[in-house]
């Protein structure tokens, strides 16, 4: 079933994944077609991703909460106060 695709996300998306393909062939000299793994490795390369994506995501995290929430909380405090000094 091949189908034209013309959603531009998902167009993105692909085009993302045809890169990461490359600079993976070129960094290991080899696609994820290899056979040379067992697959409990697959499954540990699999777990260090995600424990990746866990510090990325928990580093993320501390920038919003550093950036955002305080700015909302002093732009809700300087609101506030303005209000006061009007009564």
């Amino acid at each position: 079933m091949n189908q034209e695709v013309t959603d531009k996300v998902v167009l993105s998306v692909m085009a993302k994944y045809a890169e990461r393909s490359a600079t993976g062939l070129k960094k290991y000299g080899t696609t994820l077609d290899r056979e040379d793994l067992t697959l409990d490795q697959w499954i540990n390369h699999l777990l260090e991703e995600l424990m990746d994506a866990t510090l990325y995501l928990s580093r993320i995290k501390k920038e919003i909460e550093l950036h955002y929430v305080k700015g909302f909380s002093d732009g809700y405090r300087e609101a506030k106060n303005t209000k006061q000094n009007k009564q």
